[in-house]
């Protein structure tokens, strides 16, 4: 087994994908226990989150850890939705995730910019949604409410089908 060794620089931003064990569509039915977990640990270990997007199946998450490594932060998040969970379905074992996650250091401005505009467009990418409006389940209205996005952003155009392709 491959030991991974994180490259961690405190107050640098990260961008973050946290897979379901087998792809299990789990997190969205039950975003009120995940976002409850992120919340706590958020107040035990503070760090700041900068963009967010729970999909049935994955979560992707731009964060400034802080002080703390970001493989101890989401530890901590994925150990404690693991235990709400089991609680909510009456099991006492059994993964919920995969192990390991797949992580980016943001490296400037623009990388900043295309990582938040990838997980807001996201739910679109997966066929959950028409437009980035429509999904609750992310940071976007914050975005949005801020004025970073207009209402027709993201949105996914219909293909011209009409056999007019412009000749």
């Amino acid at each position: 087994m491959t030991n991974i060794r994180r490259y961690f620089l405190s107050g640098n931003y990260y961008f973050m994908t946290h897979v379901t064990h087998n792809r299990a569509p789990i997190l969205v039915e039950h975003f009120d226990i995940l976002w409850a977990a992120i919340c706590d640990i958020k107040n035990r270990y503070p760090f700041e989150i900068i963009a967010w997007c729970i999909l049935p199946d994955h979560v992707h998450i731009l964060i400034n850890p802080g002080q703390t490594q970001i493989s101890a932060v989401m530890r901590r998040i994925k150990l404690s939705f693991a235990n709400r969970y089991r609680n909510r379905i009456g099991v006492k074992r059994g993964r919920i995730w995969q192990n390991r996650f797949w992580d980016h250091q943001i490296r400037n401005e623009i990388d900043l910019n295309r990582h938040i505009d990838y997980i807001h467009y996201n739910a679109v990418k997966h066929g959950l949604v028409d437009a980035p409006t429509e999904y609750r389940y992310s940071s976007f209205a914050n975005y949005f409410r801020e004025g970073y996005y207009a209402a027709d952003w993201g949105i996914l155009k219909p293909r011209n089908n009409n056999g007019d392709f412009g000749e």
